[in-house]
């Protein structure tokens, strides 16, 4: 089954167009007000390169599932 998103208000310009695959692929500066500088030290910090590392980031999947239980 195809499964259709808009993800537009969530990503820089040039990735507008760009498929899931590729967008998990690109690098986390892709997504909207993410800069090169965030994405230099979500690097550094996290070893997070790419749009799907930051998505299946431990510490980030954590605070999610904490929210969550909050709501």
């Amino acid at each position: 089954m195809a499964v259709s998103a808009d993800l537009s208000k969530y990503l820089d310009k040039a990735y507008e167009s760009s498929s899931l695959t590729e967008i998990l692929a690109a690098p986390v500066s892709a997504l909207a007000g993410v800069s090169e500088d965030d994405a230099a030290a979500l690097a550094k910090a996290f070893h997070v390169m790419t749009v799907g590392d930051l998505g299946k980031n431990k510490y980030f999947l954590a605070a999610q599932a904490m929210l969550t239980l909050t709501q």
